[in-house]
């Protein structure tokens, strides 16, 4: 009884993450009063132009009881993963400095000079020097708080919108001057944004 019990469980939980695993490739939404696409895109951590495109739509008009197609968002642990650096790179920093900090990941995702993964974005090193100093000096280790998992949301429904910035930096302390060399796209806080 007790094997048959434990085997049920486990049997169980396998449906369950099956249908979880399916749940985060896409999803169907049926709008309500007050949805917008960048409120959807918020909601299920998807690029707003994403839910655009994978409805056909050339506008931003929705319509009450309409079914819109959600594409597939980023996993947990890459939303995990952004949210750590977000808070590594950004802490004391304005919240749009944060939400500006995860578009230059994503940035670089969709950019063909940079790998193609939110991890691989992160943990890239080249010629030596990593591209993000707290994956070597330990600080993406500690756990996100609540603005930075925000941040990451509202940039990921903010994907593929804005001026595109590649790299940031703190002009106080920043050691290679290579960077002063880039197109400056805005300043937040203490980081100038370039591309």
């Amino acid at each position: 009884m007790k094997k048959f019990i434990i085997t049920l469980c486990a049997t169980a939980s396998l449906l369950f993450i099956g249908a979880t695993e399916t749940n985060a490739q896409s999803r169907t939404h049926t709008v309500v009063s007050g949805d917008t696409f960048y409120k959807l895109g918020q909601h299920y951590g998807v690029a707003a132009t994403a839910i655009q495109q994978a409805n056909n739509k050339s506008s931003s008009t929705i319509f009450v009881g309409e079914q819109l197609t959600i594409p597939a968002s980023i996993s947990a642990a890459e939303k995990d993963l952004l949210a750590r650096l977000v808070l590594a790179e950004a802490e004391g920093e304005p919240y749009a400095g944060k939400v500006a900090v995860a578009t230059v990941v994503l940035n670089r995702v969709a950019h063909r000079d940079f790998p193609n993964t939110i991890g691989g974005v992160i943990n890239e090193v080249s010629s030596g020097h990593y591209a993000f100093s707290p994956v070597q000096n330990g600080r993406i280790n500690r756990a996100a708080d609540a603005e930075s998992i925000r941040a990451v949301e509202e940039a990921l429904a903010f994907s593929g919108q804005g001026s595109g910035s590649l790299f940031f930096y703190n002009p106080r302390i920043a050691t290679n001057h290579w960077i002063a060399t880039r197109t400056q796209t805005v300043r937040i806080g203490n980081h100038v944004f370039a591309k």
